[in-house]
């Protein structure tokens, strides 16, 4: 078989349904990204705490998992094409609740405003979970002799959606000089919020008109209950398994890898200037990796992959300069890059009769991993390291940063966290604190939260300045210590592609299975 044949698709619009997913998969990092800068105006128009953000960027991820999921289980059977218009109906949806938030503010005050936030960003996380159900079994579908190739492709619309996403927060963001005064305001944040839903446009022009090829399951005649009875074998729980891994390791160490590398090189714009470095390497490797997996088969290059992830974080937690940063950051980027698409590619291959169904559960099993234990842990681990530091360093100053209540995770031992009010009252010597409780007296209202905050500021403003620097070592070595024990996943990943390895050159080495021989298997 020539290259060109290998690398061409079933249908005569493959490729025109390829950028179409690219770009809604690219419409989501936009809206993610953006999100992430607009947070800030929506504490100052509508007056919302820290608390009441973090519920609304959590309606955003919530259910992201299910969704794809529960989708993929009726998507060979309602058909690619009406699940797509549904989620780019879903996506403008979300855009006019989400921009509605200043009328909802006027007639409603801010719990209206909140409401219209909450549902939009939730609204807009089905869109997504829809479109993850839809367009990853249709890339497959497309080019069968090349999965691997065309998925990392149709994923590196997510790391282009950051980078743009980000570089527009950045542009767009409020000017401030050295002494912390804005020079020229943001620009509006519905401006912002709107732009994701540029690629929404292009990705229903893309799809209009279009015929969508059934998948080789539907095609087959395999029924919904055959596709998730197909996929009842122990490799498939073990690429659940490894999948739930890089969820944990990708989506999981990205909530937080801005932040901790911001600390390390003491500038939080550094930081998120060195993630959209790592986004934008993603985006261009994704290209490259049919030719490696020709090289080293797709097995081979998970576990390249997993080593590279492990060595990078390694190298991160060591990190004690702006150069080694960029370098274990680089290091890190290239084992992530081919992770997610690669297993959903080795998914399709193995399991064809599974359909939309094997690539949703394992899809969804990362995103799942990612928001329930990636996350969290990595936060866990953050303060568990902080907490041992500070403690042991500085008792004192431990003792009035430290929370009340301990908390634990899972089956990990509570512990007394840092208070990240406290700490960010501390790092800005109480300047947010001052702000918000001055938009809570101009509504009128009263806020016990904060209210308490500002009594303990009162007493904590004494010591601060012996306070801060153990604060902010405490607070580095926290994410330092979270970052090399998190590249024990990867490393465990390595060990089980090598023995998968070992096992399918055992069998006569890794291959693609049909739908045939694996009736005949089953």
């Amino acid at each position: 078989m020539s290259t060109s044949e290998e690398f061409a698709g079933i249908a005569p619009n493959a490729k025109r349904l390829l950028w179409a997913g690219f770009t809604a998969i690219l419409a989501a990092g936009v809206g993610f990204s953006v999100r992430a800068g607009i947070l800030g105006q929506w504490a100052e128009q509508f007056g919302f705490t820290m608390t009441e953000l973090g519920a609304i960027t959590g309606g955003g991820l919530t259910g992201f998992g299910i969704v794809i999921i529960v989708t993929s289980l009726f998507a060979d059977s309602i058909g690619y094409g009406k699940l797509m218009a549904g989620a780019f109906i879903l996506h403008f949806v979300s855009a006019v609740i989400t921009l509605a938030a200043p009328a909802a503010f006027e007639s409603g005050g801010k719990p209206a405003a909140f409401q219209c936030l909450f549902w939009g960003m939730f609204i807009f996380a089905i869109g997504n979970g829809v479109c993850e159900a839809v367009v990853n079994p249709l890339t497959a579908t497309l080019f069968p002799k090349n999965k691997t190739h065309y998925l990392n492709i149709l994923h590196a619309g997510w790391p282009a959606g950051l980078v743009i996403g980000g570089l527009a927060s950045a542009f767009m963001a409020a000017t401030v000089d050295s002494a912390g005064k804005v020079t020229a305001p943001a620009v509006d944040w519905k401006i912002q919020m709107s732009l994701f839903l540029v690629p929404v446009i292009v990705y229903g022009v893309l799809l209009l008109g279009q015929k969508f090829p059934r998948s080789e399951a539907a095609t087959a005649g395999v029924t919904t209950g055959q596709m998730i009875a197909s996929v009842i074998a122990p490799l498939f729980l073990v690429l659940l398994v490894v999948q739930a891994m890089v969820g944990y390791v990708e989506l999981g160490t990205d909530s937080w890898i801005a932040k901790i590398t911001g600390s390390i090189m003491a500038s939080p714009q550094k930081g998120l200037m060195l993630f959209v470095y790592t986004s934008m390497l993603m985006f261009a490797l994704r290209f490259v990796a049919g030719p490696i997996v020709h090289r080293v088969s797709p097995l081979g290059l998970l576990l390249i992959s997993a080593i590279l992830g492990a060595i990078g974080l390694t190298m991160l937690g060591g990190a004690t300069s702006v150069l080694a940063c960029i370098v274990a950051a680089t290091v890190y980027a290239c084992g992530k890059t081919f992770l997610w698409p690669t297993m959903l590619a080795v998914t399709s291959e193995q399991f064809p009769k599974g359909g939309a169904v094997a690539i949703g559960l394992v899809g969804g099993m990362g995103m799942l991993s990612a928001g329930l234990l990636g996350g969290p842990a990595i936060g866990y681990k953050q303060d568990f390291f902080a907490t041992r530091s500070l403690e042991a360093n500085s008792p004192e100053t431990y003792s009035r940063y430290s929370v009340t209540e301990p908390k634990g995770f899972l089956f990990l031992p509570a512990i007394k966290g840092l208070d990240g009010a406290k700490v960010g009252v501390l790092s800005d010597d109480g300047k947010e604190l001052a702000k918000n409780l001055e938009l809570t007296s101009k509504d009128g209202n009263s806020d016990a939260n904060l209210q308490t905050l500002e009594s303990w500021w009162e007493s904590a403003k004494t010591t601060r300045t012996q306070d801060a620097d153990p604060v902010t070592a405490a607070t580095l070595e926290g994410g330092r210590m979270a970052l090399k024990y998190t590249a024990a996943v990867p490393a465990i990943m390595a060990v089980i592609y090598l023995a998968l390895l070992i096992y399918f050159k055992s069998i006569g080495g890794y291959r693609p299975v049909s739908i045939s021989e694996q009736n005949r298997d089953e």
